[in-house]
């Protein structure tokens, strides 16, 4: 009862909205989530926008839903202390930092648009000699390009992925959709010596689904997973269905997220422990990842499984129609200006021979 009393008082000392709840109620609330009408003796599951299935089955670990505060959809992490909830919210600050990290990523993606260009042109003439260490470098150049590309993609779309509507959602065979995925994404890493192996569903599952940023957000898991992977070691996939929801969760046996980390794993800008582990990143992956599951009305939950490393399930409601939305097929731009996914997305984790340039381009 003391550390609850402990946690309930430093909730004050939380910058942004948080609240806990117990047994289903708000219990506390913080001066910055009073100021968005939230009020104790609320019963959580009213303001619930998506996650109620999930945040039911909640036992551990850190889940990111949403919630509809003062009819606004608001993302929420959630960490489990000892008998309650404690729930951290969005806040504009936040969107207002990713735009203008999208603005600085349209001024460098046309430079970086004309220099892959070039290098696309000066690449096959190393390619076709017979210097071998030239044929490296270029494999290098060739990868850094990539990792440039994503990281201006994350920073240009992040802010948009949060406020899309979903008007390019159409009904999709998504266990195909993911089989594909995951067999390109298999043989990708395991040049970089990963194991990833993916058990999905015996029957076709057909739902609304936006095919781009759901197997964005499944690269993205991938990506994380392998970096905490290291060569030699495994990630096991896995898809289930419960009801009207899929489960799509990516295990790896790697060394897990520090327990100092976990709480704010849905954080974007922190590199903790240090500043040197480019592992972290500064969250922008992760954005993705939860915007896509909100999308289709699902959940993000990460844990840490006894006997792996960490585990991130992303859920999907099964959805043949959606009256609030205007959905359409119509033929968008390829974000990835028709490169490669895979090989963007995780370029921070494959190795420089992936990359080589081959004669026949």
């Amino acid at each position: 009862m003391e550390e609850f009393t402990d946690a309930m008082g430093m909730l004050d000392l939380i910058a942004r909205p948080a609240f806990c709840v117990k047994d289903g109620m708000i219990t506390k609330v913080n001066p910055a989530a009073a100021a968005h009408l939230i009020e104790a003796g609320t019963r959580i599951d009213t303001i619930l926008q998506t996650g109620a299935e999930e945040y039911a089955a909640f036992t551990g670990g850190c889940l990111y839903l949403n919630l509809s505060v003062s009819g606004t959809s608001i993302g929420a992490s959630v960490t489990r202390m000892q008998e309650f909830d404690v729930f951290c919210l969005e806040q504009d600050a936040d969107n207002r930092e990713l735009q203008a990290m999208a603005l600085a990523a349209r001024e460098l993606r046309e430079s970086l648009a004309n220099i892959m260009i070039t290098a696309e042109r000066l690449f096959p003439l190393s390619a076709m000699g017979d210097d071998p260490v030239a044929q490296e470098q270029a494999a290098h150049m060739n990868r850094g390009l990539f990792q440039m590309l994503r990281v201006i993609g994350n920073m240009s779309d992040a802010s948009r992925y949060l406020s899309d509507p979903g008007t390019h959602q159409e009904i999709r065979n998504v266990c195909a959709l993911l089989s594909e995925i995951f067999a390109h994404a298999a043989a990708l890493v395991a040049d970089a010596g990963i194991t990833l192996e993916y058990e999905g569903l015996p029957e076709p599952v057909y739902c609304l689904t936006d095919g781009e940023k759901l197997e964005r957000a499944v690269l993205n898991m991938i990506s994380n997973a392998a970096k905490f992977t290291g060569q030699g070691g495994s990630i096991q996939a896995k898809l289930t269905r419960r009801g009207h929801k899929l489960y799509l969760s990516v295990t790896d046996n790697g060394s897990g997220i520090p327990e100092q980390m976990r709480g704010s794993v849905f954080n974007r800008f922190s590199r903790e422990p240090g500043v040197e582990d480019r592992r972290y990143g500064i969250g922008l992956g992760m954005v993705l990842i939860r915007a896509t599951a909100a999308l289709h009305g699902g959940t993000v939950l990460v844990d840490h499984p006894e006997g792996a490393g960490t585990r991130v399930t992303m859920t999907i409601a099964i959805r043949s129609e959606n009256t609030d939305r205007v959905c359409s097929p119509v033929l968008r731009v390829d974000y990835a200006g028709e490169w490669d996914h895979g090989m963007i997305e995780l370029s921070d984790t494959l190795s420089a021979s992936v990359y080589r340039i081959k004669e026949s381009q």
